[in-house]
Order: C-alpha cells, then structure tokens, then sequence
C-alpha cells in the first residue's frame, strides 16, 4: 500500500511575499465590494418590486360617488387625464360643444382615457333666458359634435349655471338626457384653494356627485388627495346612472367603437358616424368603417326614431325596429341611413365588430 511521507519531508509552502499579500488583500477588498453592491442592488431591485405591485382592489363597500369636470376641453385637459388616470379613477367630464369642435384630438384622448363624456351647452349660456328652439340648437349641436368625435352620443347633461326649468327639461328629454346637477360644490370656481376643494370633497356620501371644473391647477393638485380620503372611507370614484342620475359601479368600458375580434386576430373595427343632410323632418348619417373590411355595424336608434332609407350596405333588423345590423355588400366601407325623427334628433349609439 502507499504510504504518505512523514510530515517532515513534506515540502513546506513558500511565505507570500509583501507583493503577493497585498495583491491578495485587494481582490479580497474588491470581492467583499462587489457582493456589498450586489447585496444592494438586489435590496433596491426587492423594493422596486414591492412598488411595482399594484394595490389590491379598493374596498368600496360604502358605495360609489360622482366626480364631475365642466367646461372642458381646455389647455388642462391632458393634465387633468393623465392625473386621473396615475391614481385610477374615472370621471365625468361635461364638455361645452364650443371646446368641443375647437379640440378634436382632446375629446378623443378624453374617450381613450376611459372618461364618461356629457353635454354641457354649445357656449354655456343662461339657457333659462332663452327660447326653446334656442335651447334645442345649444343642446343638439353639443350632441352632434361629441357623438362626431366619440361615435357616442352623451346621454348626461348638466345645464350651466346649474340653471334649469321645465322648458329646459322638456327638450332634455327631447334628447334623450338626463340633467344632472351635484350634491357638492368644490367651489374652485371661486377661488377656492386645493386644501379647500379636498375638504369640500371630503363631504361627499355614496350616491352624490361633485362639481368640479377643467381649467384650474387648484382641482388637479386635489385629485390625489380627493381619492386617498375616499379611499379612508371605503368610497370609490364611479359612473353616474344615466336612469336615476346617481353615482353607480362603472360599467367597466369607455363607451368606445372599437372591438377586437373573436379568437385574438390582429384585426380591429372602428365605426365613425358623420352628418349628413338635414330637413324637418328627418337627417341623414353616414358611418366609415375601419380596420378590417369583414364588419359587422350595429345601429340603435332612439324611439320613437325609425330608419327609412339606407345605401351602401345589407341591413338587417331586429324585431323591434329600433336596432339595424349593417354588414357590407361590396359598395366599400361607408354607408349611410335616413332617420325619421320624430321630434328626436338624437345620434343613434353606433358599433363595430369584425365579422
């Protein structure tokens, strides 16, 4: 068997020299400070980690409240969304047909940022000092030119001023409208500071809706602190119900025309309704489809509305009337439709889907 050599007659190892120990110290110097970054970056990477989570659902067990925008759209409009959007919520924001026509592209970010878009005046007048027909132009234009820019036309509207009357109400629901006034005044308006529309806010109970505006750095800088106490008090941001004019759960959607196809394609429909002619008693509309050739459109008018005369498309209703299927028939991706009014001048609600 091999034996081992004594340990004296090992050969012994050679003392590091001065050189060699100092050399050794510094790689063990930059080792341990390697390791000490690494221990940090992933210390810092953990933390990031933990901000990145998203919070958990909030608890709106105490129900749902209306936060309510006038006037826009304004030079604060993209502001005021992307505040909306970083603490996540939506909001009701009534725009005058005026901004409306004059920023195009913000009434279209308002829509894509999940927003509930309302009618609120062409010029924000005293409507109570106008005539009906008068009231009827300051509204229906409002109307036309959302629903131009959106696909949808508004089913809220709040009268400036918070001003109102029967004349007032009776082309409201001319329109198919519903008036909505607040429970809450932020009075930023009136000067008030963003301390002072937090507390007012503060006042808001399930069901109520408060008054706010587009236009004041006051009422963005609010916004945070508006949820954070709402939140405390197990309330959220919600819809406001078009049928009892009430804050309610969102419906989860932005009211937009756009719908992905069935089974994941890369394909995409878009509808775009656009005026036509006019006469007493009945208008046209066409739609443009985009996105995909293979559509389907779906078309809903407001009774007692009734289409009679369409062109460029093979519709189909239901068994109401009130609801036409416009699907292509090789005339391209625009058609059009005449409705008969009856006294309602409301946009019909327009959809898209890939067929």
């Amino acid at each position: 068997m091999p034996q081992h050599a004594p340990l004296h007659a090992r050969p012994r190892r050679r003392p590091l020299s001065a050189r060699s120990a100092v050399i050794i110290a510094a790689v063990l110097a930059l080792a341990a400070a390697f390791l000490v970054s690494l221990s940090a970056t992933a210390g810092f990477a953990a933390q990031r980690g933990r901000a990145a989570v998203p919070l958990a659902a909030a608890d709106c067990g105490a129900g749902y409240v209306g936060l309510t925008f006038d006037d826009g759209p304004t030079g604060y409009t993209s502001t005021l969304l992307s505040t909306l959007q970083q603490n996540g919520v939506r909001a009701t924001l009534f725009n005058i047909g005026q901004n409306v026509q004059n920023n195009p592209s913000l009434v279209g970010a308002e829509k894509n940022a999940g927003m509930w878009i309302g009618n609120h005046s062409w010029t924000h007048p005293h409507l109570t000092q106008m005539s009906q027909s008068q009231m009827l132009s300051e509204l229906q234009r409002t109307q036309q030119a959302i629903q131009q820019q959106t696909g949808t036309a508004p089913k809220l509207f709040r009268p400036p001023y918070g001003e109102t009357n029967a004349a007032l109400q009776a082309v409201e629901r001319q329109l198919g409208l519903t008036e909505i006034i607040w429970d809450v005044d932020s009075q930023d308006w009136n000067g008030a500071s963003t301390a002072q529309i937090v507390q007012r806010a503060s006042q808001l109970q399930s069901g109520q809706v408060i008054l706010m505006h587009d236009g004041y750095n006051t009422t963005i800088q609010a916004i945070p602190q508006i949820v954070a106490n709402l939140k405390s008090r197990g309330l959220c941001p919600g819809m406001i119900s078009p049928s009892t004019g009430r804050a309610v759960a969102p419906d989860g959607g932005g009211g937009g025309t756009t719908t992905p196809p069935p089974g994941g394609g890369g394909d995409s429909c878009t509808a775009q309704i656009s005026p036509g002619q006019q006469w007493g008693d009945r208008f046209n509309l066409s739609v443009t489809v985009s996105g995909t050739s293979n559509w389907v459109v779906t078309v809903t008018v407001h009774p007692p509305q009734k289409i009679i005369a369409t062109w460029n498309g093979s519709p189909s209703w239901d068994s109401s009337g009130n609801v036409m299927t416009m699907r292509p028939n090789g005339s391209g991706n625009t058609f059009g439709f005449t409705i008969m009014h009856y006294g309602n001048w409301t946009w019909p609600d327009v959809s898209c889907r890939v067929g």
